[in-house]
């Protein structure tokens, strides 16, 4: 027999894009939590290994140090972020921290980071870059004072880092006392394991590929927090208004409920989540490929990646984490028993329902048809009034005719 065309692959995908807008509850992402623990779980073991081994590269901002600008354009042709290092390496017999070109065309410059360096050497260094490769002032002529510098002590550096772990906290605090007030503990604690996440499996990623760790990191990292709470509380919401007044009605449990939720915000989630990400790819392209900037692709690449881990978290970490904590209170359990009885019991009762249609079976049928003709044939024949002979009926009485009295 010819398929039909629902089983195209056509259809299916079909079907699954309408699974996906209709929000019916067709993905099983709570009932497969255990999975999606493991996923998480290795991402974070991959992450936390990756700060131990490799740790972090800080910029300059938190480590101190010193940075020397100058422009791109030299009396030779455009100078490269490779020569002005070969430079900055002959001239103190080490390499730079690193060394970068930041802008296009005339704006272009190049930057280059060392730790902290003594009066003295940072001249000598200005000094071997001009002689070198001769750096056009405002003028366009060669000149020395193209040629700029700025020092970031350790300390200062100390105090930026201090200043961003006391605005992560507050941060954390503030959203577990807002969460706390507009749902509940569990929904709370939830969203600060997803959170926690997040930060973890960011940092893991810029350990692992060795960015560079600066202020724009941080606010960067602050912003796809606000993401990640921000997808969080939408489904937190939906599951909110899905399971008011659970424990007094039998149709779905607590996780059934919840699953539901994230099914009728998935398509939103996705559709958010990707709006989102085009200016973040924009700010990476533009910021980073034309212009060139180190500052914008530090934070390009900070949002790109805490907003993927943001979206993961909301849907696959936070609700199913959300369900074991609510499912470890005694209500919660008791309610799901009484649905799964309820369950049992309509599962019993379409069973004995079959049971009793599948005793009738054909021969049964044929005989009860039979009988039903039989009882049709007897009900016809005694309606129909009956037919004596002609010879065999009475004749009538002679004599007077009844009525009548002779004279």
């Amino acid at each position: 027999m010819a398929s039909s065309d629902k089983d195209t692959p056509a259809a299916k995908k079909s079907s699954v894009f309408h699974r996906l807008y209709v929000g019916t509850g067709a993905f099983d992402i709570v009932g497969k939590r255990k999975r999606w623990y493991l996923v998480f779980a290795a991402l974070v073991i991959v992450s936390i290994a990756a700060i131990g081994v490799r740790g972090f590269n800080f910029g300059i901002e938190f480590v101190g140090g010193t940075q020397i600008q100058m422009p791109a354009q030299g009396a030779h042709g455009t100078i490269t972020a490779e020569e002005a290092g070969r430079v900055f390496a002959d001239s103190l017999g080490k390499q730079a921290s690193s060394v970068q070109t930041v802008g296009v065309g005339n704006a272009a410059t190049v930057q280059i980071r060392s730790e902290s360096l003594p009066q003295t050497d940072v001249s000598k260094v200005e000094q071997d870059l001009f002689a070198q490769l001769q750096p056009l002032g405002a003028n366009g002529q060669p000149s020395v004072q193209a040629i700029s510098d700025s020092a970031v002590s350790a300390s200062w550096g100390g105090e930026i880092s201090r200043q961003a772990l006391i605005a992560l906290g507050v941060f954390m605090v503030l959203v577990t006392i807002f969460l706390t007030i507009y749902f509940e503990r569990w929904m709370a604690l939830a969203a600060l394991v997803s959170l926690l996440h997040d930060i973890v499996v960011t940092a893991g990623v810029y350990a692992l590929v060795g960015f560079e760790v600066n202020p724009a990191t941080v606010i960067g990292l602050l912003t796809i927090l606000g993401f990640s709470l921000y997808d969080t509380v939408v489904v937190f919401d939906k599951v909110k208004e899905n399971t008011r007044g659970l424990l007094g009605l039998t149709r779905r449990t607590f996780g059934e409920a919840a699953n539901l939720a994230l099914n009728q915000t998935l398509m939103r989630s996705i559709n958010t989540s990707i709006i989102a990400l085009l200016p973040v790819l924009g700010l990476l392209i533009v910021g980073y490929i034309l212009l060139g900037s180190g500052v914008l692709q530090d934070l390009a690449l900070v949002q790109l990646t805490g907003m993927l881990a943001g979206v993961l978290s909301s849907l696959f970490l936070a609700t199913p984490v959300l369900v074991d904590f609510k499912m470890r209170d005694p209500k919660y359990k008791q309610q799901a028993e009484r649905v799964r009885s309820r369950r049992a019991n309509l599962a019993r009762k379409a069973a004995e329902r079959e049971a009793a249609e599948d005793d009738f079976d054909a021969s049964d049928d044929d005989a009860l048809a039979a009988e039903l003709r039989k009882e049709k044939a007897y009900a016809a024949a005694a309606s129909v009034p009956a037919r004596t002979p002609k010879g065999t009926r009475p004749q009538p009485r002679k004599g007077r005719p009844s009525g009548k009295r002779r004279r």
